[in-house]
């Protein structure tokens, strides 16, 4: 496998999501031990997690978030800056991420109530840079396939992630791009002349994200 290539996990989250328990450091010391070059931290509706990561490396490190929209599906800004709040309409949350000279990355396009179905792709689809085509918690593989597909259609970048709630799911799909610097122009040169590199992740860690909500509910947080 070509190192000077880099190994890039676009989608995964830190604790600071309602749905996860991996700390920060854990999450940071996983992507070392795994070959990641980049990490692309997407918590759900938060840039907390995010943010003191980049402060702890930020080299490896790339502010993200998952913004659930008024529409009810996610959209992952890449380079955000600036928080975008949950139930943002899905256009102007675009427009958001675009402002903040960051990427629109769409996360799971086909995956039931985490998705908007066509209905929902339609509305943005002039907006979306790059289409997540491989996410590792996608269940069955199909779903993955018709984002793959539509991506293509439409003519889209194609990205993947691992979509980690847990640190042992970290790095079970990622892209594998040339260098680029730390902006959006580079980025999306980069993506187009990268490789996607999937491998799934078993339904039960799912249930990860179920005992990581129970947990905080029981704390209040």
């Amino acid at each position: 496998m070509n190192r000077a290539l880099l190994r890039v996990d676009m989608h995964l989250h830190t604790d600071r999501s309602f749905d996860c328990l991996s700390r920060p450091e854990a999450v940071l010391a996983a992507a070392r031990v795994r070959g990641l070059d980049r990490i692309i931290v997407t918590d759900h509706n938060e840039i907390e997690g995010a943010l003191r990561l980049h402060e702890m490396d930020p080299d490896r490190v790339i502010v993200g978030e998952e913004v659930k929209t008024a529409e009810g599906f996610d959209v992952i800004g890449i380079f955000v800056t600036e928080l975008i709040p949950r139930g943002t309409p899905a256009r102007e949350t675009c427009h958001r991420i675009l402002e903040q000279g960051g990427v629109v990355y769409l996360p799971h396009p086909f995956d039931g109530s985490r998705s908007g179905g066509r209905g929902g792709l339609k509305a943005i689809a002039d907006l979306v840079d790059i289409v997540e085509v491989h996410n590792a918690r996608c269940w069955p593989p199909r779903l993955n396939e018709a984002a793959r597909t539509w991506a293509e259609e439409k003519d889209k970048l194609m990205g993947a992630g691992s979509d980690a709630h847990t640190v042992a799911e970290l790095g079970r799909s990622y892209v594998e791009l040339p260098p680029f610097e730390t902006s959006r122009s580079s980025f999306l040169d980069a993506i187009s002349r990268g490789t996607v590199v999937g491998r799934s992740t078993s339904p039960a860690y799912r249930l990860a994200s179920t005992w990581a909500k129970v947990v905080k509910m029981v704390k209040g947080e």
